[in-house]
């Protein structure tokens, strides 16, 4: 089980590395790094599949985060919002 701090952590990175693939998409630019993207795919599905044994809703946000990154985020910004109102 990994620690709350730490999933965050990678969940955050995840996030960053799938807007930049979002941000490549758009600009017409992926064609040029599918491979690299490819690989990065496999280890992060590889990755997710490994954490849901112990941690079911850490995979699912890494996929999340990774598939919709916009959206992963925006789920954490009011997530936290909620918190620091609670505070």
């Amino acid at each position: 089980m990994i620690e709350k701090e730490l999933a965050s952590l990678i969940v955050d990175f995840v996030e960053k590395v799938g807007l930049l693939r979002r941000e490549l998409q758009h600009k017409q630019d992926l064609e040029k790094y599918e491979g690299r993207i490819a690989r990065i795919e496999q280890k992060l599905s590889a990755l997710a599949e490994k954490l849901s044994a112990d941690d079911a809703e850490l995979a699912k946000a890494l996929r999340t985060a990774w598939q919709l990154p916009a959206r992963s985020l925006a789920f954490r910004n009011v997530a936290h919002q909620k918190r620091e109102k609670k505070e």
